[in-house]
């Protein structure tokens, strides 16, 4: 398998959720000690602090999820498809979707989520039961809206092909919500349409494996689509 990553972007990106993370912890710390000094005095600013500290350490934490220390969502699902045929090149941060497989089966988007507990989907929404509810609220641990974040990845990308593959040519779009905690339980009966394959980490190369039973592009229609993309790691 051909894997193309945008390094650049991963580095930048990581540097900013560590920087953030930081910059959170100071205001933090900073409003605490005004706040003691004199409470009734610095009360506002302290408060301001506590705002802006926290807001800083949640686009600290919720970057550092995807850009942060190894094993990062990108790596995972390396490790995860490892050994599949070359026909097939997997995408990271180097398309309008932040990870696409295109091969044989066809154009996959690769939707990863880090949380724990048991997955359902209920009235047309993915939620989550059980976890941690300190890591929900203070680690960016929710489930968040897993269908709106689809359907603006389908969007994009579908948006992008159209500017260069006329629509009556365009492939179908496919998508897999990957789970890569392994604390996660998917509790999701095989009849109900998601819309997308809903998949722990560990099981994500066999679903595929069984799809690409069933070709859907032909060489001709991959290396049409692989051309609009950069063919090297940045």
């Amino acid at each position: 398998m051909n894997i193309i990553t945008n390094e650049t972007l991963i580095k930048r990106m990581g540097y900013i959720a560590q920087g953030s993370m930081i910059a959170g912890l100071v205001v933090l710390v900073a409003g605490m000690v005004l706040s003691f000094n004199d409470p009734a005095k610095y009360f506002t600013v302290s408060m301001v602090s506590l705002i802006v500290g926290f807001g800083l350490s949640q686009v600290g934490i919720h970057y550092g999820n995807k850009f942060g220390r190894p094993p990062r969502p990108n790596e995972l699902i390396n490790q995860a498809l490892k050994g599949m045929d070359r026909k097939n090149t997997l995408y990271h941060y180097m398309t309008p979707v932040p990870h696409l497989l295109v091969g044989p089966i066809g154009v996959w988007i690769l939707l990863t989520r880090h949380q724990r507990g048991r997955i359902i989907f209920d009235n047309g929404r993915w939620k989550q039961k059980g976890g941690s509810l300190y890591l929900k609220i203070f680690a960016q641990d929710s489930l968040g809206r897993v269908d709106v974040d689809l359907q603006s990845e389908r969007e994009k990308i579908l948006t992008f092909l159209k500017k260069h593959i006329p629509e009556a040519e365009l492939p179908p779009i496919n998508a897999a919500v990957i789970f890569t905690n392994p604390n996660v339980t998917i509790d999701i009966p095989d009849d109900v349409n998601t819309g997308a394959v809903t998949v722990k980490i560990t099981d994500l190369k066999e679903i595929l494996r069984k799809d690409n039973k069933n070709k859907q592009l032909t060489q001709e229609k991959i290396q049409q689509i692989i051309d609009l993309f950069p063919e090297e790691s940045q």
